[in-house]
């Protein structure tokens, strides 16, 4: 018999506002450019004048339907790479697989899975030993997240992460670090400050390896040493 399984997913109104939201928004924004353009054109101390000057020159209504044109197209950009990233999470009595909207999925064994919770807007699954088996972005509603793990036994842990005051915050040349961690740790913190979010996720899978947990809050990072 099929396992039963619970699909956790974007709500509709969700994901309509981010198809219909962005392109419009886009829109509103070079419109608002257009609107704005001769008088900060006219402004001899005002910042990037040039590209003001230069929608300023274009002639009406030409200005207008290309700036809500390029603004919608531009929002409509926005709304493909969001869509690319949305997160559907699929819980079984056996697994949870995370599958993003470009088809990269990830699968956990129920076996391997220790706790399960959310940290702000991200979805932890603790390891047996204390680690963190993954810690994905989720802009998903908390309470069905909640009843699709407990409906299939997953011990769901309401108050965060139990592990929350064995972390240190991270400086460069910190004692108590394995060796490797401090330069991978000093890789990540670069990765952060350029939004560099999949070189970021490979250093702490690469972390993880030799031992050590590490969140982040504001790009500052944070770490423990996992459970022997």
């Amino acid at each position: 018999m099929e396992a039963r399984r619970t699909t956790v997913t974007q709500s509709k109104q969700t994901t309509t506002l981010v198809w219909v939201g962005f392109p419009v928004l886009g829109a509103f924004l070079l419109w608002l450019v257009v609107l704005v353009a001769d008088w900060v054109a006219a402004l001899p101390w005002a910042p990037m004048r040039g590209p003001f000057q230069l929608v300023a020159s274009i002639p009406e209504p030409h200005a207008t339907v290309g700036a809500l044109v390029v603004g919608a197209l531009g929002g409509l950009v926005l709304s493909v790479l969001a869509a690319l990233e949305r997160l559907a999470v699929e819980v079984a009595d056996d697994r949870v697989v995370f599958t993003r909207g470009n088809g990269t999925t990830r699968e956990f064994d129920r076996t391997r899975i220790a706790g399960v919770f959310l940290d702000g807007r991200k979805l932890v699954l603790l390891g047996l030993d204390g680690g963190e088996l993954t810690r994905e972005d989720a802009e998903l509603d908390a309470d069905e997240l909640a009843d699709a793990f407990q409906s299939h036994g997953y011990p769901w842990l309401p108050d965060g992460d139990p592990h929350r005051d064995e972390y240190r915050r991270w400086v460069e040349g910190v004692p108590g670090l394995p060796p490797g961690a401090d330069a991978l740790l000093r890789v990540r913190a670069e990765a952060l400050r350029k939004r560099d979010a999949e070189d970021a996720a490979q250093l702490r899978e690469e972390l993880g390896r030799l031992g050590v947990v590490v969140r982040e809050d504001r790009k500052r990072q944070f770490w423990r040493l996992r459970e022997h």
